[in-house]
């Protein structure tokens, strides 16, 4: 099985970016010109160069191509040569010796060999040589005929591995158990790097050569024992596979998850009110949803072709849309600052008009509507705008700058008036609180007419002195109104004879009150009661007003 796809992923084309973008000024509505990259192309996977031919090994009935020399040894199934043999000859037979352990070729890193399986990695610890007891037990396994030819015993039975002619049978043994020894420490090997991040694709091709080396092996040892452990291996590695492709799911799964969430935020700022968009930052927002897009796609998990390409149509789909209504944004705001524009121009022609005026009233009015209407002409570009606007406010600062010089002389003039007025406003503030209205009324009339003849008082002083003395006044006639209800002979009259009908009433239910005592009528008892306070109360209240207005 694979562990990644054969096939790069690549992001679907998209129409190029324009090369001008417009932002949003937030006082002139200038342009500025963005570009948007598009995410690159995903990079198709590295070429992995194929390992070296390796030399396979001679069958142990298959002839040579070249007969060896007379005399000489070439075991059939060493990938090495081993050292050739002394010649026979009838020299007594040579003394037992160790057999040095052949050199290993060295392996192309990630890729098997045909003795070895990957070199060992820094984390991962070479397997540990036989022991001599190991070794003793593995060459148990085998025998070595007369002739040299080296037997090996296996549950289908015994077969041979090959020769070793004129060298004693240890000798012969030897060989063949070192060649088991280097099987073993390949799937040794294997079993150490199952725990590392071995790939599904080399777990699967160290099988199938452990499979096939383990097949018909010209070695001596517990070869039954051997094929066990790899068939062991062959189902922890099935679960390591299966544990592998659920975390790469889970991982394509959270890719797509992550994908879906930048398009679904490109969405909604594409989807956003136009009237309410903020250009600049939506913008920024959807250039940086960009560089994360291409950040996945760069270093992130491969996902599959077609679900990319949704994804990829959506998010291209939406930054289309919000680079279209920007455009057409823009374009309808530069409409609208070319028509305020005009209308503002018109405003300032009619404000320069006016500068010189020296009818003050009138023309305040008219600065007042024109200022109104430049606030309704909406906003021009900023350079137009401001223009204008320095323009029409030179014009109205002309204007009042003279109302407000002419205004400092006329109060200047008006200056001895306001002396004069806050003199009499001491003399009418002197009579509150009031005790003697009709001396109070008379002396107000005297300081009213003083105050018309004093004439106008500066602008400035204008509300504060007239308001000083609108409180007299008004003191004054609250006081006339007072005592006029007290007086009014009407009031009076009403009072009394609403006195005399209480006083009938009262007679009338104590009266009431008294016979219902002698017959012991609880109910006419309360009735009478109630209604005599209820009357009691009112001619109170009826004398109090009577007392007042004597």
């Amino acid at each position: 099985m694979s562990e990644t796809d054969p096939e790069a992923t690549q992001a679907a084309p998209e129409p190029a970016a324009p090369a001008g973008e417009t932002t949003e000024a937030t006082s002139a509505q200038e342009t500025t010109a963005e570009t948007v990259e598009e995410p690159e192309a995903a990079q198709p996977p590295e070429t992995v160069e194929e390992p070296e031919a390796a030399q396979p090994p001679v069958a142990a009935d298959a002839t040579p191509a070249s007969p060896a020399p007379t005399g000489t040894v070439r075991p059939a199934d060493d990938p090495v040569a081993a050292p050739e043999a002394p010649p026979v000859t009838a020299a007594p037979a040579p003394e037992a010796r160790p057999v040095p352990r052949p050199p290993l070729p060295t392996p192309r890193p990630g890729r098997p060999t045909p003795k070895t399986v990957a070199a060992p990695t820094p984390s991962v610890p070479a397997p540990p040589d036989l022991t001599p007891a190991e070794e003793a037990e593995a060459a148990a396994f085998g025998r070595v005929d007369a002739d040299g030819t080296v037997w090996v015993r296996e549950s289908a039975g015994e077969r041979t591995v090959g020769q070793y002619p004129g060298a004693d049978a240890d000798e012969a043994l030897a060989l063949y158990v070192r060649r088991y020894a280097d099987l073993r420490a390949s799937v040794l090997l294997f079993e150490a790097r199952l725990s590392t991040d071995l790939s599904a694709r080399e777990i699967d091709s160290t099988l199938e050569h452990l499979t096939a080396e383990l097949a018909e092996p010209a070695a001596v040892g517990d070869l039954d024992g051997l094929r066990a452990e790899l068939e062991r291996l062959r189902s922890l590695a099935a679960e390591r596979k299966a544990a592998a492709e659920a975390e790469r799911a889970a991982a394509k799964a959270r890719a797509v998850e992550a994908r879906t969430e930048l398009v679904e935020a490109a969405e909604k700022i594409a989807a956003t009110d136009p009237a309410k968009m903020q250009w600049r930052p939506a913008g920024d927002q959807l250039r940086s949803l960009l560089d994360q897009w291409k950040d996945a796609q760069r270093n992130g998990p491969r996902i599959d072709r077609p679900t990319e390409d949704a994804l990829w149509k959506r998010f291209s789909h939406a930054r289309s849309t919000f680079d279209r209504e920007r455009r057409r944004f823009f374009s309808e705001l530069e409409k609208s600052n070319a028509q305020a524009k005009e209308v503002k121009a018109a405003l300032v022609a009619e404000a320069e008009a006016l500068a010189g005026s020296t009818d003050w009233g009138p023309t305040s009015g008219a600065f007042r509507d024109l200022m109104a209407r430049w606030k309704a002409a909406g906003r021009a570009g900023r350079k137009d705008d401001d223009a204008l606007w320095a323009r029409f406010r030179a014009a109205q600062d002309t204007f009042f700058a003279a109302r407000d010089a002419a205004n400092r002389a006329t109060d200047a003039e008006f200056q001895a008036n306001l002396e004069v007025k806050l003199g009499l406003l001491e003399q009418a503030e002197a009579l509150l609180p009031i005790t003697d209205l009709t001396s109070a009324k008379a002396t107000l009339r005297d300081i009213q007419a003083k105050w018309d003849a004093a004439g106008k008082v500066p602008r400035g002083d204008l509300q504060r002195v007239e308001g000083r003395l609108r409180a007299v006044e008004q003191a004054v006639r609250d006081a006339d109104q007072a005592h006029w209800r007290r007086t009014n002979p009407e009031t009076r009259a009403r009072a009394e004879g609403a006195a005399a009908q209480l006083y009938a009433a009262i007679a009338a239910l104590e009266d009431d009150l008294e016979k219902a005592r002698r017959t012991n009528d609880a109910r006419r008892i309360k009735e009478a009661t109630q209604a005599l306070e209820a009357r009691r109360s009112w001619l109170e209240q009826v004398e109090r007003a009577a007392a007042e207005s004597r």
